[in-house]
């Protein structure tokens, strides 16, 4: 029996080795198994991350892009309103010229209208200067004419008067004398 004890016991250590050999087998290709698991994991943590700097190099390149496109139209804006400034500009100076033409030209035609004003002025004060001369020298020969009418008309009463009264003497001489006659008779 002690020989089945060591038998048994041998064997059963033969068990336990083969338990243990069999369980550093599970062990080694639960390593194996971890590792190449392990190994994928990185290789597919490598893979995303290559995946989120492609994207992200992708994206800096699309904003890039859209940062120069953006640049450039802004320029362009610039540029156009630059253009834009320009011609309102020119517009502006073309109408201000316009404008200052209009203004000279109608500045001419007043200085004009003035000048023929006062040359009218001049013309209607002068014919009026004339006129009021005229009318003087009308008003002067009719007061001549008038003095010279009343002192005829005076010549003439004085004449008349004295007409008169010579014949009022003759007839004053003709009724002494037709009384003197009368009383005679």
């Amino acid at each position: 029996m002690g020989d089945y004890r060591m038998m048994a016991a041998a064997k059963s250590e033969n068990i336990a080795q083969e338990d243990i050999a069999a369980e550093v087998r599970d062990l080694q290709r639960a390593v194996v198994e971890l590792r190449r698991e392990l190994e994928m994991m990185h290789v597919r943590r490598e893979a995303a991350v290559q995946d989120v700097v492609r994207e992200s190099s992708q994206e800096i390149a699309q904003l890039h892009a859209a940062i120069a496109a953006l640049r450039d139209e802004l320029e362009m804006a610039h540029i156009q309103r630059e253009q834009d400034v320009q011609h309102a500009m020119a517009a502006n100076q073309g109408e201000i010229q316009q404008l200052r033409e209009i203004a000279e030209s109608l500045r001419g035609a007043l200085e004009r209208a003035q000048f023929e004003s006062e040359a009218k002025v001049q013309a209607a004060y002068t014919a009026s200067a004339n006129e009021i001369e005229q009318l003087k020298a009308i008003a002067a020969s009719l007061r001549e004419q008038l003095e010279v009418a009343q002192f005829d008309k005076e010549n003439a009463l004085r004449d008349e008067r004295m007409g008169a009264q010579g014949e009022i003497a003759q007839l004053h001489e003709t009724i002494g004398a037709m009384r003197k006659e009368m009383e005679r008779h």
